[in-house]
Order: C-alpha cells, then sequence, then structure tokens
C-alpha cells in the first residue's frame, strides 16, 4: 500500500498567508488534551528554569550544581554522573538511544513529540498564551492585523512585546546558567558584575527565542525543523495520528441540512464545515483534506472537534488519534484492528532495551583513573654501549576522582629495568583530584626480542591500572 503525505495544501496556505501578509492566528481550545499540554508546559518550563539551581555534593574540589556543562575544564556533570572528554562515547550512546527513542515514538503516534513537548512547541504555546491575554482571542487579534493605531492597541502591542523580550531574556539566561555557577551568575547579573562574554551569550539565546517564538513559530515546525522533512521516509500508516474519519465525515453540509436529511433517512456527513479544526491548528492546516507532514501530532484540533460534535449531539472523534489504516478500513465498513505492537515497534523497543542497557552497564563499570602509555617513536629503541636495548615511554596517569591518589609503577612481560625520568628511586606517583599526571620512563633489557610489555600502576587502596604496549629492537 502506497501513501503520499499531502504537503501541497500546506505549501499553499503558508504562501497564500505570506502574500497576504497574515500569520496564523491560532484560536483558544478547551477540551482533555489541551489540559495535558498545559500540565507538560508547565512541568517542562520547571524543569528548565529550576535544574540549573538544583545542587549535587561531588564532595570537595568539585562543583556543587547538579547539571553542568563545565566545557572550560572539560567536564559534563548530571547529578551522580560525571562525563570526562574520554567518556564521550557514552554521550554518543545516549544521543543515539534518544533518537532511537524518537523513532519508536513516531512508530506508534507520529510526531508525538514535536506536539507536545518539543523546546518550539512549549515556547511558542507560552507566547501565544501571552498575546491571547493581552489582545485578545483570535476573533479580535484578527481584527487588529491592519487596524488603525490607537493608544489602547499602542499599549497592548508594547506590553506583549515587554513580556515576550523578559521571557526571552530569562530563557537566555537560564540556558546561561547549565553552563556556569546559576547562583553565582544570577547575583552577578542582579549586581552588574558580568563578563561581556555571558552578556553576549544571553543575548544570542534570548534574541533566538524571541524570534523563533514569538515570529517564526509554525514556519519552524514546516519549514526549519527537519524532522517533518523524514515523515516521507518514516511515516507509518499503522500509528495513531491525527486524522479525519472522512468516511463519516462527508458529505459536509451545514447541522440544520443534516438534521433534515436524517429525518428522511438519508445519508449525511457529521461535518458540519465549521472549521474549527483549522481555526485552533497552530500550524495552520487542514487535517480535513488527508495527512500532512507539517501536522505536529498536538490535537487541539480533536478538541475542537469534539467541543462541535457534542453541542450538536454527535459521537465524538470525527476527529482523532486514528492509524491510517483503520481509516481506510472505515471506508470499506470493516472493523478497525489495534497494530500497536507489530514487528516494527517490537523491534525498535528492543533496540531501546538493549541501548540503554548497554549504557547502564558503560556507566556502572566506568572507571574513576585510566592509564594511558605511549612508545617514543624517534628513535624506537636505542642500543647502548654494553649493549643492552632501550625503550622510551610516555605514561599518563589520569585521576577523575574528588580524592588524590597514589600509584607504583611496575612492568610485566619482560625482563627489564623500569626508570622513570626524575624520580630514580620509583617512590609512588601522586596524582592529584580531577587532574593527571605525565612521565617519562624507559625500559632496558640485557637481551631482549620483539614483545608485548604490560605497564601496571597499583593504587595505594588496592586497585590497579594497566596498559599494554610493545618492546621492539631497532
Amino acid at each position: 500500500m502506497a501513501i503520499t503525505i499531502e504537503i501541497d495544501h500546506a505549501k499553499t496556505r503558508a504562501r497564500a498567508a505570506a502574500i497576504a501578509g497574515l500569520p496564523v492566528v491560532p484560536q483558544a481550545v478547551k477540551g482533555p488534551i489541551r489540559r495535558l499540554k498545559w500540565v507538560i508546559l508547565l512541568l517542562t518550563l520547571s524543569i528548565y528554569y529550576v535544574t540549573p539551581f538544583l545542587r549535587w555534593n561531588r564532595g570537595p574540589n568539585a562543583p556543587e550544581q547538579a547539571v553542568l556543562l563545565d566545557f572550560a575544564n572539560g567536564r559534563l556533570y548530571a547529578f551522580f554522573i560525571e562525563i570526562w572528554p574520554q567518556d564521550l562515547y557514552l554521550v554518543t550512546g545516549l544521543l543515539v538511544l534518544a533518537s532511537t527513542i524518537l523513532i519508536l515514538a513516531n512508530a506508534l503516534a507520529g510526531r508525538l513529540w514535536c506536539g507536545f513537548a518539543c523546546p518550539q512547541t512549549v515556547w511558542t504555546d507560552l507566547f501565544l498564551l501571552v498575546e491571547r491575554l493581552i489582545e485578545g482571542d483570535r476573533r479580535q487579534r484578527l481584527k487588529n492585523i491592519g487596524a488603525p493605531l490607537t493608544a489602547k492597541r499602542a499599549f497592548q502591542l508594547v506590553a506583549k512585546h515587554v513580556t515576550w523580550l523578559l521571557i526571552s531574556l530569562a530563557t537566555g539566561g537560564t540556558l546561561i546558567f547549565y553552563f556556569t555557577d546559576a547562583p553565582d551568575l544570577l547575583s552577578g547579573l542582579i549586581v552588574g558584575d558580568v563578563s561581556a562574554n555571558a552578556l553576549t551569550w544571553i543575548a544570542v539565546f534570548a534574541g533566538t527565542t524571541y524570534g523563533l517564538a514569538g515570529f517564526a513559530r509554525e514556519q519552524v515546525c514546516t519549514f526549519m525543523c527537519p524532522w517533518p522533512r523524514l515523515q516521507g521516509a518514516i511515516w507509518d500508516p499503522e500509528a495513531y495520528t491525527v486524522n479525519y474519519r472522512d468516511y463519516r465525515g462527508e458529505q459536509r453540509t451545514s447541522a440544520k441540512k443534516a438534521a433534515e436529511l436524517r429525518l428522511r433517512g438519508e445519508p449525511a456527513g457529521d461535518c458540519v464545515d465549521c472549521g474549527q479544526c483549522v481555526a485552533v491548528c497552530p500550524i495552520g492546516i487542514d487535517i480535513r483534506e488527508g495527512p500532512n507532514f507539517a501536522c505536529i501530532n498536538c490535537g487541539l484540533c480533536v478538541d475542537a472537534c469534539d467541543g462541535v460534535m457534542t453541542k450538536l449531539g454527535r459521537p465524538r472523534g470525527l476527529i482523532d488519534y486514528e492509524s491510517w489504516t483503520n481509516i481506510e478500513r472505515g471506508r470499506n465498513k470493516e472493523a478497525p484492528r489495534n497494530r500497536l505492537l507489530r514487528p516494527k515497534t517490537i523491534g525498535l523497543t528492543a533496540a531501546c532495551i538493549a541501548l540503554a542497557g548497554t549504557i547502564g552497564l558503560a556507566f556502572a563499570t566506568k572507571t574513576t583513573a585510566t592509564l594511558s602509555v605511549q612508545h617514543d617513536r624517534d628513535p624506537v629503541a636505542v642500543r647502548l654501549s654494553d649493549g643492552s636495548l632501550r625503550n622510551a615511554y610516555t605514561v599518563k596517569l589520569l585521576n577523575k576522582s574528588a580524592s588524590a591518589h597514589r600509584y607504583t609503577l611496575s612492568v610485566g612481560g619482560i625482563d627489564a629495568k623500569l626508570s622513570i625520568v626524575g624520580n630514580e628511586s620509583l617512590s609512588p606517583i601522586e596524582v592529584a583530584p580531577d587532574s593527571s599526571e605525565q612521565l617519562r620512563l624507559t625500559l632496558t633489557a640485557a637481551q631482549a626480542a620483539q614483545r608485548d610489555v604490560v605497564f601496571i600502576a597499583r593504587d595505594e587502596t588496592g586497585g590497579s591500572l594497566s596498559a599494554a604496549d610493545r618492546f621492539v629492537e631497532r
């Protein structure tokens, strides 16, 4: 079964609106989905604004901010997790896991992330709420477009944009808090003692928020975001996306005309062509025209249509979260089938579990210290006057813990004398917390052939580190 996601009417509407200079002005709607979106909006904004101020005790000489992207020192902190540059493979794994979860969500319910939790959607909803509270609902805002500028209208515009800018500055400032100690930066902002670099980034992020959430809005979701472009490749007809049950809604007619037709025993569609589904859509599309790549699956049109159906005494669900295959079954008067559990979703779920388990195991077994060895390249070996052979190496001990450690170096796999430049007695090497020590050492063997050698660093606490290299002849 080949299905093409319709994009022409989305482009046509966007082009017509641009030519007319008219923005998409969504109408407020009430319903269970809208209430769920408000809950998610409050939850996500609370997490975003509060997280930088959470504290986490990591011991002495370690930052106390629970979530901190300390790029200056090459550290990423997230509560009990600490990631060094050497651990970036774990970040890669988390990104792969997030992508797999997103694909799984798409297989289950389309662009669910876009409609409920995407930052663009969340901040756009917040900006729209401000706009409605100050300027009124859709009808009043449409009247304001092109109307003469009065004192009241000027006050509304100033109040709206000042509020938008305050939200944008709070957003940009909070994002900077993730990269430095939040309370210190906040106190610096209050007293005016902050670097020009921090102010510049706050201005950049504030301007981005102001532009994208205040003006670009649906253009971001339709044309700037790459995710809708992938819908043609990964769109799943079994996914529960927002769809119009055309087999029930057509032919469209007025409520009065539909009632007369039913009294005469003639068929009549439930859709009264009220246009509420289009009026509340934050993207400005008409879902009745078929699957659309621009639809973010927010479900506001479901609330709007259900409200109309309830007033008309008709069954709810004319527009609903429904799979496209069930829409086609309905056209053929066949019973719908729920196929959320199918090979694709089971495989993606298994992949998510396997990835999560692998990443969890990698985090659990991640060490707080590493030993690395690099053989000298020029020369790789030196023949001494007594006939013995010497190889030189650079050894690096990295201590990623919050306490100092002392290591004793030894070598295995070869009968050779170990010497540490500057430490002839081979006394324990102390590595300070959150730092590294680089040593230069030599191995001298009376009779040696090509063979592997193992360098061992034994910690005074009982642990040990090892790294292998090669002892070579000239």
